[in-house]
This record gives C-alpha cells, sequence and structure tokens, in this order.
C-alpha cells in the first residue's frame, strides 16, 4: 500500500495551468509593447520634442492619451520613446555582459586549478561593491549618452553570469562525452569548444534575457539621478524624476505611465524568461539572482 502527499495529483497540473497563464499573459505583453515601440510614433502624428506651454500639464484625454508634461509634451510619445531606449540598453548590455560572463565563466572552468582560484576571487571582489554605485562611476567618466550606459551596465552585470557558466561547464567536464574526448587525444581547446561552450549555451541565453529587465532598470536609475541620458532625450527614469513636482501638485499622470512602462515590460520579460528556465531545467526552482 503506498501513501501519497495530500494534494499531489493536482499540484502538477495547478503548476503547469499556472505557468501557462503566465507565457501567455507575458507574451501578449511583450507583443502589445513591440507594436506600441514600432507603430505609435508614426501613427501619433506629433513631435515628442515639441514644447507647448500652453498645453502643459493636460489630463488624458482623446488627444493627449496619457496626457502632457510639464512642458506640454505628449506623454504618450515620450513614454514610447522612453521604452525604446529602454530597450537598446537592456539588450544591447544583457548581450555584453553574457559575452563577457561567459567567456570568464568558461575560462575558469575549463582550466580549473589556480587560474579558477584567481578568477573567482576577482569575480568575488567585484561583486562586493554594489552595481549602482560602479555604474556611477563608469558613467561619470563619459559624457550622458547610451553608449555609456550601455558599457556601465554591460561592465556591471557579467558576474552572475561568469559564476552560472562557470557551474555548467564543471558539470559537464565530468561527464562521460568529455572523459571520451579526452581520452580521444582532443585538445582543450577543441574539448571547450566542441562540447562544453554548446552546453552552457542554453544557461548563458537564458542568463541573457534575464538580464534585460534587470538592465532597464538599472538605465531608468542612473537617468532618474540624472546620470543616464541627455535631457533632451526621452528616458523612462527621467520622466519619472521631472515629474516629481507634479505629483506633490496632485497631477498623477506624469508619474503613473512611465512608472507603468517600467514595471509592466520588465515584468514580462521576466515571467518568459521565468517559464524558459522551468522548461529547460524543470528540476530547479531556484531564482537566478541577476
Amino acid at each position: 500500500m503506498t501513501c501519497e502527499a495530500p494534494g499531489w495529483r493536482s499540484y502538477g497540473p495547478s503548476r503547469r495551468s499556472t505557468r501557462t497563464v503566465r507565457v501567455r499573459v507575458s507574451a501578449t505583453i511583450l507583443v502589445v509593447t513591440a507594436l506600441a515601440v514600432l507603430l505609435v510614433p508614426p501613427i501619433v502624428q506629433l513631435d515628442q520634442q515639441s514644447v507647448d506651454l500652453a498645453s502643459k500639464l493636460l489630463p488624458p484625454s482623446w488627444s493627449h492619451p496619457f496626457g502632457t508634461d510639464d512642458l506640454g509634451r505628449d506623454l504618450l510619445l515620450r513614454c514610447v520613446y522612453g521604452l525604446r531606449v529602454s530597450l537598446l540598453v537592456g539588450l544591447a548590455a544583457a548581450l555584453t555582459a553574457t559575452v563577457l560572463g561567459t567567456a570568464v565563466g568558461a575560462l575558469a572552468g575549463t582550466f580549473g586549478g589556480w587560474v579558477d582560484r584567481v578568477v573567482m576571487r576577482a569575480v568575488d571582489t567585484v561583486s562586493s561593491v554594489p552595481h549602482l554605485l560602479l555604474g556611477i562611476f563608469v558613467v561619470a567618466m563619459f559624457r550622458p549618452g547610451v553608449w555609456p550606459v550601455i558599457v556601465s551596465v554591460g561592465v556591471t552585470h557579467w558576474l552572475s553570469t561568469a559564476r552560472i557558466v562557470r557551474a555548467e561547464v564543471l558539470s559537464l567536464r565530468s561527464r562521460p562525452f568529455v572523459d571520451a574526448a579526452v581520452s580521444g587525444g582532443a585538445s582543450r581547446r577543441r574539448v571547450t569548444v566542441r562540447h562544453l561552450l554548446p552546453g552552457v549555451l542554453p544557461q548563458a541565453g537564458l542568463a541573457a534575457v534575464l538580464m534585460v529587465p534587470h538592465a532597464m532598470w538599472h538605465e531608468s536609475a542612473l537617468s532618474f539621478l540624472g546620470l543616464g541620458l541627455p535631457s533632451h532625450m526621452a528616458s523612462l527614469g527621467g520622466l519619472v524624476q521631472s515629474a516629481r513636482g507634479s505629483l506633490l501638485a496632485g497631477q498623477w499622470w506624469p508619474t503613473l505611465f512611465p512608472g507603468l512602462f517600467i514595471i509592466v515590460p520588465t515584468l514580462a520579460i521576466a515571467g518568459a524568461a521565468g517559464a524558459w528556465r522551468e522548461r529547460i531545467n524543470p528540476r530547479r526552482r531556484s531564482e537566478l539572482m541577476l
């Protein structure tokens, strides 16, 4: 006679159902986000930089669905252009950090020994500095712009990817097919390129996707502090920062809509990436801390 835990049979289907709903909601939000970024600027025939002081801080209406900011600029267009910049920064920074982290993690895991110890101690040392503080230091060395922000986020967020790739490489090194390749006379470089790197690509790709929302939040934080993009460029963090006075005066829309444009797309990306993580590694329930 077997004994089953209460509710065990219903747990699996319930979890799959929840994951399906999460994936569908995340995919819908991402499609809407992509359509907004691509279609709103050409459809809405307004200049997002056009200043009209007579129309400043207008509430949401048919002519201005998200209202206007303190300079009379259409807030919908400003949010869409800010989201475009955030997505550009997030994708480019995630790619940069993933390439750098994969190279460092593969180096440490492949060579092992003193190389592994030196590399990982360097990773631990850099990790001891808060990301935002280190990012501010990097951005402060350049003029405000998109590329300094990308470099800042990219060079401060490769550490977790390096740890993940190193762990995967160490796991793969103990597999029989790697032992067979080494016994057959394959060089370390060939084993790394042909066997180890292809094995870590799914985890590296997952780390890159999970890093996109983190990079977008980082860019918004830098812009909120006035260290990210130039003032003439739309930035979601900059829009929130410039709307603080309006919020105190009772105008809620200049703060609400840029905040939603930061939160909703990044949560959708994280939700889709979480489903991917469960699919490629269903036994692993721990979160990847990026």
